[in-house]
């Protein structure tokens, strides 16, 4: 697959995404295979009911694959840097954090969910949060000017990795933090799934290995890089995911050989320091 393709592709789909307000797989299906709804989806990844009621409505997607806020232990006052902030809202639960002397700064390639973000934050009366169009390789930030950078679920979706941790490493002042959710393999994918662009687009087919990842940020300049919770997508959740189903059908491969594929895939909660 080519990296324009991929890229055309998966700002296509969350285009939809933010005009349906579904995710990304389908209304009831979360991008990383969980069948369930937005809110049930947000609870099994670790966010309380405290912060589920918290947003305005229509910022949670369920497009998530953990609570990086949670792990940011965000401080009053800090600028957080949100990458593929979505309908904004692990911005508005990270905005609430840092507080009014504190920013919040969503970045994402999608027109449509900046224009949903910004929505949201009129609504919710955020005062400290702005949303801005960019692509994450080429993050619309200055040097050394945000605390704490945080992801959910959208660094797999990169063709260019390594250019999006140095990005992020550039964006973080000196002892700034690196804390995200994301998606990365046990093994390597079968050729039927890396070379599936539904399985790019629904967090899967552009995941790289777990020891892969931890080396690309390090190579990017972060310290204390470390894996702080990991756990694998179930099965039977996996069964009901559109995009397996998918997979399945335009590559000739039985639904069991694509769960079986699937049984690799880890969600990582993973942080990293700037010296």
């Amino acid at each position: 697959m080519k990296k324009t393709e991929i890229k055309k592709a998966v700002r296509e789909r969350y285009g939809k995404i933010a005009k349906q307000s579904g995710s990304c797989c389908a209304s009831k299906s979360t991008c990383c295979g969980g069948a369930s709804t937005a809110e049930t989806i947000s609870r099994s990844i670790g966010y309380s009911e405290e912060e589920l009621g918290s947003v305005p409505e229509g910022a949670n997607l369920g497009l998530g694959c953990g609570n990086p806020v949670a792990l940011a232990s965000l401080k009053k006052g800090e600028t957080v840097l949100d990458l593929g902030s979505g309908a904004g809202f692990d911005c508005f639960l990270a905005a609430d954090r840092v507080g009014k002397k504190g920013k919040v700064i969503g970045v994402d390639m999608t027109p449509e969910m900046v224009e949903k973000a910004r929505e949201n934050a009129r609504k919710g009366g955020y005062k400290n949060v702005e949303f801005r169009l960019g692509e994450i390789e080429n993050l619309p930030v200055a040097d050394s000017s945000v605390d704490v950078v945080i992801s959910n679920c959208v660094i797999n979706l990169s063709t260019d990795k390594k250019r999006v941790f140095q990005e992020a490493f550039r964006a973080l002042k000196p002892g700034g933090r690196l804390m995200v959710s994301d998606i990365v393999l046990l093994k390597e994918l079968p050729d039927f799934v890396k070379n599936s662009v539904q399985a790019y687009v629904g967090c899967l087919s552009g995941a790289i290995m777990k020891d892969a990842y931890l080396k690309t940020m390090r190579a990017a300049g972060f310290r204390e890089v470390k894996v702080l919770e990991e756990s694998v997508f179930p099965i039977e959740s996996m069964a009901n995911d559109p995009t397996a189903h998918a997979i399945a059908k335009n590559s000739g491969t039985s639904l069991g050989k694509v769960q079986d594929a699937i049984s690799s895939v880890l969600s990582a909660k993973v942080s990293g320091v700037k010296p």
